[in-house]
This record gives structure tokens, sequence and C-alpha cells, in this order.
């Protein structure tokens, strides 16, 4: 192992070899995003410095627990661990699938118990106060139809800024796409609706003759990630309101006041593009209380003493 306080060393030709290899998969075959996949190159390339590994198939399960002894005593939370741990697990068995491997040596070994901290929604009350301020200035506009599709729409942030024109469908829809490229329609709600074309008719000022992005900056290009959190929150501090504001909150707002409405937890599922529903319960916060009562009114067979 390196010692603390030595550079680290770089990988060996192998080890960097089926990395290069692994990182291309990701990016090709699974349609991570960069992100994603920056995510991924920053933790094996640490287990692989920090074991000296020379090749990925001498990793062991010993090593594995090494790597997470020494995670702890770095003062690493559990969740970073855990994605760690996911990281080298998913590594590992696409080396198997390669015949680089014959076992998984993460396999039977547990990441720290992690409580899950659950994101805060805005109340009804506070969206409206929040999305109240229309202004018929251009970038104001932008902003509020980023904002509105936030909520409206209960996109991600890499989703909104990655929206093309091509995207926006004529019959009110959105062609979205999500995690893994997959893709999603969405119906605009009427108020989403009047946002988008109010930007739209201005648009035109601002962007480049050939950029294909719906939302783009005073530079013409398309909008970042930054900048959209940052105006978000230079709106909700001109609204004043008691807590702060972040894309991903409005989309978590999304999601449990559509549920609130309509107990339809599937539906919620597939406006969010969660592959499995475990995802959508966890993300709205659900309670057995809830799930009881839903099941008592809706099974043909659930009453209970």
């Amino acid at each position: 192992m390196t010692q603390q306080g030595d550079a680290p060393a770089p990988l060996s030709e192998d080890c960097q070899l089926w990395l290069d290899k692994f990182l291309l998969h990701l990016q090709v075959e699974r349609g991570l995003s960069e992100h994603t996949i920056s995510n991924y190159q920053r933790q094996l390339v640490f287990i692989a410095q920090t074991l000296a590994l020379n090749a990925w198939p001498s990793l062991t399960p010993a090593d594995v627990k090494r790597i997470l002894a020494t995670s702890k005593r770095a003062g690493q939370k559990p969740r970073s661990i855990a994605l760690r741990l996911s990281a080298l697990r998913t590594f590992c068995q696409y080396l198997i699938n390669k015949k680089q491997m014959s076992t998984n040596p993460v396999e039977g070994i547990q990441a720290p118990r992690q409580g899950r901290p659950l994101p805060k929604q805005l109340s009804v009350d506070d969206m409206q106060h929040l999305l109240a301020n229309q202004q018929d200035d251009g970038i104001a506009c932008r902003d509020m139809a980023m904002f509105e599709l936030l909520y409206g729409c209960g996109l991600r942030l890499s989703e909104l800024t990655g929206l093309n024109l091509s995207d926006c469908k004529p019959d009110g829809t959105l062609v979205v796409s999500g995690k893994g490229s997959k893709q999603r329609v969405l119906p605009l709600g009427r108020t989403a609706w009047r946002a988008l074309q109010a930007w739209l008719k201005v648009r035109g000022q601002y962007a480049s003759p050939y950029e294909p992005a719906v939302f783009v900056s005073k530079r013409q290009t398309r909008i970042s990630n930054r900048q959209v959190a940052n105006r978000l929150d230079q709106l909700a501090q001109s609204q004043h309101l008691a807590q702060k504001v972040n894309p991903h909150k409005l989309r978590h707002s999304f999601a449990t006041h559509v549920l609130e409405s309509s107990g339809d937890l599937r539906a919620v599922q597939e406006l969010l593009g969660h592959a499995n529903l475990s995802t959508t319960q966890v993300y709205t916060h659900l309670d057995f209380q809830h799930l009881a009562k839903v099941y008592d009114s809706a099974h043909p067979r659930a009453k209970r003493k």
C-alpha cells in the first residue's frame, strides 16, 4: 500500500488498460453521464493506487476489506464508502464478463450502514410564492421557463439543460433523455407550457443561430447546470423563502405533490423516470401507514382485524 504522504504511483499498464476499456463500456454501451463515469474512474484509481495493484485479477476479498478499513480511517462517510464499493463491484463484474476474473471479490462484503436522508420538499404555497415573480425581461422569461419545467415535469437538472428544441413537441409534450439515455415523454402542464412558449418567443435574441439547446446563457450557448442552480438560488433569496432551494428540491416537490394528490405511485415512477419502484418509494418518503392505507382500500383480501 502507498504510505501516507507519498505521491500516488501511476497505474500499471495492465490496470490502466482494463480501466480504460471499462470506462469506454460505461460511456458507449451503458450511456452513463460524464459525471458518473468520472466518479467511477476516481474510485477505481484510488483503489488501484492504494493497494499498489499490478493487475486487477489479483484483487482478493482481503484487499477489498483493506480498502474498506482505509476509507473508514480516512473519515469517509458511509455513503461515500458504499459508492466506492459499488464502483469496484460493478467493475469486477465487467472483468468477469470479459473472462479476466472468475469470482467477484466484493461479493459478500457489506458497506457500513448508512441513514438515508430524504430531500426536503417545498410546500405547495412556497412553490406558488417562488414562481409568482413574473417579469417581461428575456432572461427572466428563460429562468421562469426553466423552473416551471423543473417543478411542472419533475425533471433532473441534467435533463433540463440537455433539452433541445426538437424535444419540445407541438402537441404539448416533452421528450426527455434520462439516465442511461432512456427517453420518456412527459405532458406539459398549462403553466409550464405558457412559460416555455414565452421564452421561445425571445430565445432567438440570446441563442446563436445553430444552437440546438432550449435554454442558453448570455454567451449564446447551452446553459450549464451550475448557472441554473445559481439562478434558482438568487430567485429564492429575492422571494425571501425560509429554506434553501436547489433544482433537485423542485423535482422532489413535484413528486411529493403529485403523489399526495393522486396516490398513484406507478404514475409518479414513470414521470420521474425511475427504473425501479423501490427508488420512487424512498424518494417520496412513503411511510408504512400510507402504504397500509392504500393496501386496505385497494386489495380485495386486505381487511385486517
